[in-house]
């Protein structure tokens, strides 16, 4: 419990348990926020197996000060679909455990931002969605014919999404969606109808991203899914950009995204920084690239010559690098030279090509035995998030030892600057 907050003040102790706040039960920490939120509050709580319940007054929005033995105060909502492109059934044996957690939590899409499928939600729960006004939610549709849907996600609750995207938009609620692209499967005509229903819920449908299905090579006894090839990426850009500037005319906002993976596949430009907006979909990839050069490029027009030339290894994943080996030209009047070693994923197999996919395993094949600067400069999305792990379980350190160099870490063009001009 934090020290001088309303509950303590009120007398709430370490270990009592809570039950009921203003009358009404508390499930999780969305209905402790909403309620919380309130000048007079009685909490109903357990304390040594006895209830009891105290009374407070507190500012509006005032913290109460209260903290729970997990995040969500009850137990995440785990995913009953079984998506033909499903990523985790993709992993390969003996990873660890939280590799393997399929969540489907809408409360983690409200909170964190992940994408969830609104298909394990029941209506009771949905209507608690409603109740407390939850938004913006992040909604992984993939496609809303009811029957391709269902095929896709193997659920037969599938098919309900748009009715339950309709309901977000009448209860005055907004979502960003998601559309992970099957060759076969959800392109085309079907990409079409589903564009075409979700702008039909804008503004409240506040944005798409398309991005396209990842394969390993751990798929025995899954569906066989077919990649998209500079052919067919260019086809899908084809089919996207015009509707951008018909949603762009009508609503403001281009409203569909693409993620930088289809201009990589069909080797054509990134389009300009204005296209993605307010990079509202960052996080599927879209834009990163180009917002990456902002941050570079603006810090490095804070940047005097270095006296005397230096050279730099850096590694990456093996999609962007014409895109970066361009970019990190710019560098050569302040008397910086890189070495830009794109890292090929042997560890998920030929088809995966971005950074944030290379492990510790993929590093030291690809790097071994290779003239190497000290540090080696790598982006920090390799990295599990808060901590020096890859993917496949090797440390940083362990890295470093295989590879007899240090490691330093970047997270955008930003600090990839500060590593350059500190060294």
């Amino acid at each position: 419990m934090e020290p001088n907050t309303p509950a303590k003040r009120a007398g709430v102790q370490v270990g009592d348990v809570l039950f009921r706040i203003n009358d009404t039960p508390v499930i999780d920490l969305i209905d402790y926020e909403a309620l919380t939120a309130r000048r007079a509050l009685k909490l109903d709580l357990e304390r040594g197996g006895e209830p009891l319940s105290i009374v407070l007054h507190k500012d509006e929005y005032e913290p109460l000060g209260l903290c729970f033995e997990t995040t969500l105060m009850s137990r995440m909502m785990t995913c009953r679909n079984h998506c033909v492109f499903c990523f985790i059934d993709q992993m390969p044996k003996g990873v660890r455990s939280s590799l393997n957690v399929k969540d489907d939590d809408w409360r983690m899409s409200f909170i964190m931002g992940n994408y969830v499928t609104l298909t394990n939600v029941s209506d009771a729960e949905f209507a608690r969605i409603i109740e407390r006004r939850v938004s913006p939610l992040y909604v992984s549709v993939h496609a809303t014919d009811p029957v391709v849907r269902t095929k896709i996600m193997r659920n037969p609750s599938a098919g309900r999404i748009m009715e339950r995207l309709t309901t977000l938009r009448d209860a005055g609620l907004r979502f960003n969606t998601q559309i992970v692209l099957c060759r076969g499967l959800n392109d085309g005509e079907i990409l079409i109808r589903t564009l075409s229903d979700l702008s039909s819920l804008a503004p409240a449908c506040a944005s798409v991203a398309i991005v396209p299905v990842g394969v390993t090579k751990y798929r025995e006894g899954l569906t066989e899914l077919g990649t998209f090839d500079a052919q067919q990426s260019e086809a899908v850009i084809r089919t996207v950009e015009p509707l951008q500037m018909e949603y762009l005319g009508r609503f403001g906002t281009r409203l569909v995204f693409l993620s930088d993976e289809w201009y990589l596949n069909a080797n054509m430009k990134l389009p300009e920084p204005e296209a993605y907006e307010e990079y509202e979909q960052i996080e599927n990839g879209v834009g990163l690239l180009r917002m990456f050069e902002e941050d570079f490029r603006y810090a490095l027009e804070e940047c005097e010559p270095c006296e005397g030339p230096r050279r730099f290894s850096i590694a990456g994943g093996t999609a962007a690098y014409p895109f970066f080996k361009e970019l990190y030209r710019q560098l050569e009047p302040y008397g910086i030279i890189t070495d830009l070693h794109p890292i090929p994923n042997r560890w998920f197999g030929g088809n995966v090509h971005v950074a944030g996919l290379v492990t510790g395993s993929d590093l030291v094949a690809e790097l071994s035995g290779k003239e190497l600067t000290d540090p080696l400069l790598i982006p920090k999305n390799m990295l599990r998030e808060t901590e020096d792990v890859f993917l496949d379980g090797m440390t940083l350190s362990d890295v470093e030892s295989a590879l007899g160099v240090s490691i330093r870490t970047f997270a955008d063009g930003t600090e990839l600057i500060s590593c350059l001009f500190e060294e």
